[in-house]
This record gives structure tokens, C-alpha cells and sequence, in this order.
């Protein structure tokens, strides 16, 4: 894999580097305001109603044709007036009669146009109309096509505000089924649904890229016929997600990612890796070091990565494993094999409080194992950053522990060997590609963490280019956490409750979520509300923790917690990962209906790290919609991070349950759709039976497929290919 100096993003790979794409896809990847009809103020609501890819700012004209309709709206019914159902959605051929605008300063008073045919009259109403604009739509004694929703007012047919007024001449311009669209406040569904209508137009005739016995015996239309049909139905039934149409279009965008992944993990493991061999002799002391033996996976897991090290193939690795069920000592123990063997290795974590956390868990082990460990985020700066820096680029340093900062490009390394990446889903990856290019001869072997329990559909949508090794166990001494919903009308029962625990040790953590407040959407002024409620119960006791305090006054927060100095902190989910006070053993999730399974469970575990029994108390508001009641059911029922994993993968689909979203990386833009399972696996197969056959792509079809991963912008793979 060549080594990326600096990784673009997918608008910069559209925009700075034209040549890499075909041709045959620029009207595609033009502006949306090359379409007629969309200008400056349109571009803007276009942005906030599209899911744009990461990078992208101003929306082009392939976004439109990803932007899904939702439903149709069926204009064919054309009933005379006479025989039009009020409440129903008409088109009345009709002649224009007489204009009565209202009475001069009365805006109140609608303007109305008398029309006609053969069997009856019509009023057509617009409230703070523009006369002669009106005018000239309907000009008196000529016919028009209306099509609308049809009311009546006491005696008399109305229609308000027509969605089409079009001339005899133009009676094709008036869609018989429209496509409805999601929109945004100030963007009509009309506008939108001209412009998708103008990328349909933009597609062009592409070469098969689908298995064609496999597209035959589910009877999917050609690529162009599926987008022209979803955005210009022919039936109601076109835009439904189980509709060929739909349905072949998700497995394009299956396909796409699938190829996409494949073809990293081949160039990946096509590259001759750095073979780690070490004696064994720092390990011993970790082993030696530990306060407790390791589980039977985490010592599976161990030999699984040190098989991986010692080959001449680079590992790519997933390591996924439960809240609390020892990751971090996996990640020791494999980067100690790296120093054992004579090179340095690296441990990159999302955050900083999370940084710090491996650090808190990994420095006392390291120390008596002989190895040097150093701390590098953003907090570090000055004198203090270079020594960092020095250290690692002299060796002196063994593992380095950090954030983003870690592959900024002032940082080298004397000689990196192994990468550790901690919650993958939150790099892209390319920043996993800027770290491992520290390394020699970008020979650095990966791997990756998850807490994140990932169900075997998301294994090969979000990680298919890994392989992987679970941790199924907590380690020994964990107890089980009791879980309970208590409905917010016991919130006072639950505090004296929390007061008796208090006053026999017991600390509490206590989580507030996004609330709806006069001022807006915060979080933060629900853990102040809070906050301030409990110290007016507990005294000092009551610290706050949230994102808006500065680094330095949240360590200073947490270590008065972890201390015991703070017997309850309320917090928003800046606590979700990362934290670790083994006396903490009661956490409170206020308003936890309104919070994902999988963000309950990371929640969850901050507890149970102690000797003390522990509890995990879920507020819920009343009434409990389906969703959330299957949620806190769950939690109630189980702690099995893979079990709650499927759940929340059924419950809200895979790009939220994984963080992307949050993250700003959309989840699937077509293909989470019903039978998604059963595409993906299909997807999966095609895409390695493809590889196996031809690697470089280089058949009729692989040309075919090369023009789908332009597409749908898998820009790692085209990257692959420029390379080549």
C-alpha cells in the first residue's frame, strides 16, 4: 500500500483531482447549481437537506440523486369537477373565468380565480398572492391543467394553492406520480423533486457491473432504469424499498462498499509485513505484574495476534470485546511483543480522556515491566511536547500514548512496529492509514479496538478489510450489575434511596441527556438543573462534569471522584468511555429512554468494577414508546454485550448503533432497506468470489466494477488503483 502523505477528503478527491475520474461521471459530480432552478439560496437548503458525504459542503448532483423519496403523490385521477372526491388529490382540466382579488389592505381575504367546465365551477385560492403573477398563470377565457388537493368550503369546490398550473401546450410538464421527498423549512417539494428529475437525466448508460445471473433471477432492472424509476415512478410501488428498483440500487451500494473493503484488505495483506519475534521475557513481567490471570479469550486472542506478528504478512486486526472484559492488558501485552523484539509501538485513543485512561491502566504494569511509556495529545505543548517528541525519535521511548496528535506530521518514530487504534469507529480509515505510515518502510502492523460489541452484519459492512478476535469474558472478580427502570415519578424515592448507599461508601455517577430547553437542544442544562437539585440534598458532594470545561478542570473533576472526595457526579455522556473508579457502583441514566442500547450498555459499565454490589437505575418519562421499552427491557434482562449488540442493530439500524453518525460519517445513503441481511451476505460473497478472479480488475466486468467504486465514492480502493 503506498504511503499517504496527507489523506483527502472525498470532496477534495472530487475537486482537486478531476483526471482520476471517468468522464462519463463529471455531470454527476458537477454542482447542483448546474440544474435549472437552483441558485445560491437553494444551494444553502439543498445543504441542510441532503446527507452529504464527509468533506462535501456544497451539494453536487449525485447527492440529489442518493436523496431518497419517501412516498408518492398520485396525480392520475382526472375526475370533471362535478364528480372530484373533496379531501382527494385531483388534476382538472379547466377554463379560467374571472380573477377576484381582495379588498385593497385586507391581506386576510384570500385571492380567488373562478374556473370552470363542462359539469361545474371551481375556486382557485392563494392567500398573500402576488396578482400578477396569478394573472399571468391563469389568464382569463384561456385552458389549464390544475393539480391539487380538492376541498369544500359550505357550498363551493375549492383548491388552495395548486402544486402544478400548467397550459394544454405543457400538459406533460405535470408529473401524473410525483415523487415526495424529506425536505427542509423554505424548500418546496417541487423544486426538489425538478432537480432530481434533472440528475436522472444526467445518468448515463453504464456498463453491467452486476453478476448477470444473479441480477435475471431476482428480475433488477439495468442501474439507470432503477434511479429514473425511483425518482420518476411509474407505479406507487416503484419508490417502496422492496421494490426491484430500490432493491437493486442498495446492492450496487453494497457491492461498492464491500469491493471497496476487499480491496484494501488485498493490498494490505499483498504487502510484506515486519515479522515480530520476541522472547517472551517482558511479557513475563506483565503476566507477573497483573493482579489477576487472564481469561481463556484474552489469552486466545494473544496467540492470535502473536501468529499475526511473527508472519511476514502485516496484521490488520479487530479486537472487540465487552465493557470491562480487558482489552487494554491485550493491547499491553501486544506491544510489548514490538519492544521485545527491538521497535516501538503506538496506542491511539478518540479522546483524551480516554488516552489518559490507557495510560492510568497501562503506566504501573509498564514500570514493572521495564518499559518507557509517554502520554502525546493536544494538552501537550512547548518545551514539554519536544521532549516527547525527541524521546520517540530516539527510541528512548517504548509506547507512546495519544490522540490525533499522534500522526500530525512533526511526529517520528525511531522505529514503529505496531499501531493500537481504539475505538475504531471513530476514525476514518484513513487516519489509521496516517499512523501505520509512521512506521518503517510503512511495514506497521494494526490493530484495532472496539467496546463496541459488533453483530456479524456490521463486522462486514464497517470492518470486512479485518480480521477479528473477541473477548467474550469479564475478567475474574466482575459482579453483576442489578438494572432496574424506575418511571421519573419515583425520582425522590430513589434519591433517599442513593442517600442510604452514601452513607455506607457508595459513590454514584448520575447521567443526563439531551433535553429540549427555551433556549434549545442542551445536555448541559440538564446536568446543571441536576447538579444543582443534588446539592441541595448531598452538599459539596456534587461535582458536574460536561464537555464545555476546559481538560485541566475535568481531570481535576474526575480525580476528585475518583479520590472519593465527590460522592455523586452528575455528568453528561462525556463519561460514556474512558472512565474507571472501581468504588463507583451506582449509575443513574436520567431520561434513558431517550438514549440507544448500545450508549445504555457503555453507560452501564462504568459500574461494576468493584468489590460492591452495583446497580444501574434507568429514569424513564411515561408513557414508553415500543422502541424504548424494548430498550430498557433488554437492559433489564441481560448484560451480554453481543446479545444487547444484535438488539440495538434491529432497534436503529448500523451506521447509528456504531457511532458514525454522530461521528459525521452518514450511514448507508440506499441499502438499509428489508432483506438488507441477505443482500450484504450476498454482497460479501460476490465481492471476494470477484477478487479471487480477478484481483486487478482488469476483465469487462472489473472495468464495469471500477466505474461503481467511482460512484459511489469508495475513495480508499480508487486510491489503490492510482497507485498501481
Amino acid at each position: 500500500m503506498p504511503r499517504p502523505r496527507t489523506r483527502r477528503s472525498r470532496a477534495a478527491l472530487t475537486e482537486t483531482e478531476p483526471n482520476m475520474r471517468p468522464a462519463a461521471l463529471n455531470p454527476l459530480f458537477a454542482p447542483a447549481t448546474a440544474l435549472t432552478g437552483i441558485g445560491p439560496r437553494f444551494q444553502v437548503l439543498l445543504r441542510k437537506c441532503l446527507a452529504l458525504p464527509p468533506g462535501v459542503v456544497d451539494p453536487r448532483v449525485i447527492d440529489l440523486l442518493w436523496h431518497m423519496p419517501t412516498g408518492v403523490i398520485d396525480r392520475r385521477a382526472e375526475p370533471a369537477i362535478r364528480d372530484a372526491t373533496p379531501g382527494s388529490i385531483v388534476t382538472l382540466r379547466v377554463r379560467v373565468l374571472k380573477h377576484r382579488a381582495p379588498p385593497r389592505g385586507n391581506s386576510k381575504v384570500p385571492y380567488k380565480v373562478s374556473c370552470e367546465d363542462d359539469t361545474g365551477k371551481i375556486d382557485l385560492v392563494f392567500f398573500h398572492a402576488e396578482r400578477k403573477f396569478i394573472e399571468r398563470q391563469l389568464p382569463e377565457g384561456e385552458i389549464r391543467f390544475v393539480s391539487g388537493r380538492i376541498e369544500r368550503y359550505g357550498e363551493v369546490l375549492q383548491m388552495a394553492h395548486p402544486d402544478y398550473i400548467v397550459s394544454e401546450e405543457a400538459r406533460g410538464e405535470l408529473p401524473s406520480l410525483e415523487a415526495v421527498y424529506p425536505l427542509t423549512a423554505g424548500l418546496s417539494g417541487k423544486i426538489l423533486a425538478k432537480a432530481a428529475r434533472q440528475a436522472v437525466d444526467r445518468v448515463p448508460d453504464f456498463a453491467e457491473w452486476q453478476d448477470a445471473d444473479w441480477r435475471k433471477a431476482r428480475g433488477w432492472p439495468d442501474f439507470k432504469t432503477a434511479v429514473r424509476h425511483i425518482h420518476m415512478p411509474e407505479d406507487p410501488s416503484d419508490v417502496s424499498s422492496v421494490s426491484s428498483f430500490w432493491q437493486r440500487l442498495a446492492y450496487d451500494e453494497l457491492l461498492a462498499g464491500q469491493l471497496a473493503l476487499g480491496l484494501v484488505r488485498q493490498s494490505f495483506k499483498a504487502q510484506r509485513g515486519r515479522v515480530l519475534n520476541g522472547n517472551g521475557t517482558v511479557r513475563a513481567r506483565i503476566a507477573d505484574a497483573l493482579p489477576f490471570s487472564l481469561t481463556a479469550s484474552q489469552r486466545v486472542a494473544l496467540e492470535e495476534i502473536s501468529t499475526d506478528l511473527s508472519s511476514n504478512h502485516r496484521m490488520l486486526r479487530l479486537l472487540q470485546g465487552d465493557v470491562g472484559s480487558g482489552k487494554t492488558v491485550v493491547a499491553l501485552i501486544s506491544m510489548a511483543i514490538a519492544v521485545e523484539a527491538g521497535a516501538q509501538a503506538a496506542l491511539m485513543a478518540p479522546t483524551e480522556v480516554l488516552a489518559r485512561q490507557h495510560l492510568e491502566t497501562i503506566e504501573p504494569l509498564a514500570r514493572a515491566a521495564g518499559l518507557r511509556v509517554a502520554l502525546l495529545t493536544g494538552r501537550e505543548k512547548g518545551k514539554t511536547r519536544d521532549a516527547i517528541l525527541a524521546a520517540l525519535a530516539s527510541g528512548e521511548t517504548d509506547i507512546i500514548i495519544g490522540t490525533h496528535a499522534l500522526f500530525q506530521a512533526d511526529v517520528d518514530f525511531k522505529d514503529l512496529a505496531l499501531a493500537v487504534i481504539d475505538e475504531q469507529h471513530r476514525f476514518g480509515v484513513h487516519q489509521r492509514l496516517a499512523l501505520q505510515a509512521k512506521g518503517r518502510g510503512d511495514a506497521t502492523n494494526v490493530l484495532v479496538m472496539t467496546a463496541t460489541p459488533i453483530p456479524r452484519t456490521l463486522l462486514m459492512t464497517h470492518y470486512g478489510d479485518l480480521d477479528v478476535s473477541k473477548l467474550t469474558e469479564k475478567p475474574a472478580g466482575r459482579k453483576p450489575i442489578v438494572t432496574r427502570k424506575v418511571p421519573i415519578e419515583s425520582l425522590e424515592k430513589l434519591i433517599e434511596r442513593i442517600g442510604t448507599q452514601l452513607k455506607e461508601g457508595a459513590q454514584v455517577y448520575w447521567v443526563c441527556p439531551l433535553i429540549e430547553s427555551g433556549q434549545g437542544s442542551t445536555e448541559l442544562a440538564a446536568a446543571e438543573e441536576r447538579h444543582a437539585h443534588l446539592r441541595q440534598i448531598f452538599g459539596d458532594t456534587v461535582g458536574l462534569l460536561h464537555g464545555a470545561l476546559s481538560a485541566r478542570e475535568k481531570d481535576e473533576t474526575m480525580a476528585r471522584f475518583a479520590a472519593g472526595d465527590l460522592a455523586i457526579l452528575v455528568a453528561t455522556t462525556v463519561i460514556e468511555v474512558g472512565v474507571n473508579v472501581p468504588n463507583a457502583n451506582i449509575m443513574v441514566i436520567e431520561h434513558a429512554e431517550r438514549f440507544g442500547l448500545a450508549q445504555l450498555h457503555q453507560l452501564r459499565g462504568r459500574v461494576g468494577r468493584g468489590s460492591r454490589e452495583s446497580f444501574c437505575m434507568l429514569l424513564y418519562k411515561s408513557p414508553l414508546g415500543e422502541t424504548a421499552s424494548q430498550r430498557l427491557d433488554m437492559m433489564e434482562r441481560t448484560e451480554d454485550g453481543f446479545r444487547i449488540a444484535e438488539t440495538d442493530l434491529q432497534l436503529r439500524g448500523g451506521g447509528e448503533m456504531l457511532g458514525a453518525r454522530q461521528s459525521g460519517e452518514p450511514g448507508f445513503r440506499l441499502a438499509e432497506v428489508p432483506q438488507f441481511d441477505e443482500l450484504l451476505a450476498a454482497a460479501h460473497d460476490d465481492a471476494r468470489l470477484i477478487l479471487t478472479k480477478d484481483p486487478d480488475l482488469s476483465s469487462a466486468r472489473g472495468a464495469a466494477l471500477r466505474m461503481l467504486l467511482y460512484l459511489f465514492e469508495c475513495d480508499e480502493a480508487v486510491r489503490l488503483f492510482r497507485a498501481a
